[in-house]
């Protein structure tokens, strides 16, 4: 295990009725707020009335309309809109995009150059504007983490970019809020989830047997709970226990202690910068076939362990067909919840791989992944994904 520094300071409120919390929460700030949200849905559920209720005494500025895929340009209105307005706190009502496209914002308002400097080039940020969250989606860990994904479509590219400074001071989760969610950003969502522990999971660094432990266990929670989830809707079990996933999964507990950069997570972001798909499906499409892709006598018994532990497959002398087997099921559970297999099934097809692989090595760092990957080898992932 390696030398880290965990950092995970968000005060996570979670269950019923924490919300009634959040005037409190904002008024350590100021009474100047920036509310933001996404595609309308929390006016849909009640939750923007219960908000704008609790708010009475505040003075709130609304971004409305930030995309699942959160655009540079929301960020700079965002921006405006903080120094227009004199904003103490940034108020992220949502999921992770909501969420990432406010941490953004928060550091841009400080920095006197264009936002989408900060994304590329983390180390300018420095202070951040206070970060508070109402989550309705189980999926990105952006409620409890330093990270943010922002997408620039004028040259194609989607970046993550990080401070601990962007941390969120305080998140409130209440699962009630999940049960409106379509089922398949339940199933996307619950795939992103998973893909950040399998990140972590599979990398080079050994004797980070907590970790692993940790992960394990998220990994059987997302299987179990995923598809009660999808067919009863309003379970609360179901929700509270993938909600509360999400945020281990990416609040450092997993990663900490281990090396090397991230896979899957760095090709899906080129898909989505070029085709704008949702997160969560282009992750549970491409880590199969990364899987296939780096088996090997190097990483098998990784395979084994994966297989034995998270799926409970009994061990057997061919490591191989053990691995596959358990890489199958990763495949046929994404499938069971209603996720597309191939990315012909969303209109993608070659014509942009080779753009997309050599960014995706150079943005991702590739070369220094659990299995190091050139574009040749970025190229071959997705075409077996097609």
């Amino acid at each position: 295990m390696e030398n880290f520094k965990f950092n995970a300071y968000t005060e996570i409120l979670f269950g019923r009725d924490q919300i009634d919390n959040l005037p409190k929460s904002l008024a350590v700030y100021g009474k100047n707020v920036l509310l933001t949200y996404g595609g309308g849905s929390i006016k849909k559920n009640g939750i923007y009335t219960k908000v704008m209720d609790l708010l009475k005494g505040f003075n709130v500025v609304e971004l409305a309309g930030i995309e699942p895929n959160p655009k540079i340009e929301s960020v700079r209105e965002g921006v405006r809109l903080c120094r227009e307005h004199q904003i103490d706190v940034i108020l992220a009502v949502g999921g992770g995009s909501t969420i990432d496209c406010s941490k953004v914002i928060g550091a841009a308002y400080y920095y006197e150059g264009d936002a989408w400097d900060i994304v590329t080039t983390p180390s300018l940020i420095d202070k951040v504007l206070p970060i508070i969250t109402i989550l309705t989606i189980a999926a990105t860990g952006s409620e409890m983490n330093k990270n943010a994904v922002i997408t620039n479509m004028q040259t194609n590219e989607k970046l993550g970019t990080a401070s601990t400074n962007m941390i969120p001071q305080t998140s409130i989760l209440n699962p009630e809020y999940m049960f409106t969610l379509p089922a398949i950003q339940t199933a996307a969502g619950t795939a992103d989830i998973m893909s950040h522990v399998l990140e972590n999971y599979f990398q080079k660094t050994e004797g980070a047997f907590v970790q692993d432990k940790i992960s394990e266990g998220l990994l059987k929670t997302c299987i179990k709970y995923c598809p009660i989830a999808i067919k009863e809707p309003d379970n609360y079990e179901a929700r509270a226990n993938l909600m509360w996933a999400s945020s281990l999964a990416l609040n450092g507990l997993c990663g900490c202690g281990k090396g090397g950069s991230w896979t899957c997570h760095p090709i899906e972001h080129e898909l989505s910068a070029y085709y704008d798909i949702t997160h969560g499906v282009g992750l549970a499409i491409i880590t199969p076939s990364w899987m296939r892709y780096i088996l090997s006598d190097q990483t098998v018994d990784k395979f084994v362990e994966y297989a034995v532990n998270v799926w409970g497959l009994s061990p057997m002398e061919d490591k191989f067909k053990l691995a596959n087997q358990a890489i199958n099921k990763t495949e046929e559970f994404f499938i069971s919840c209603g996720i597309p297999s191939t990315l012909t099934e969303l209109g993608i097809d070659a014509s942009k791989f080779d753009f997309m692989a050599e960014k995706a090595v150079k943005f991702g760092y590739l070369k220094y992944a659990y299995v190091g990957l050139e574009p040749a080898d970025v190229r071959t992932i997705l075409e077996n994904c097609l």
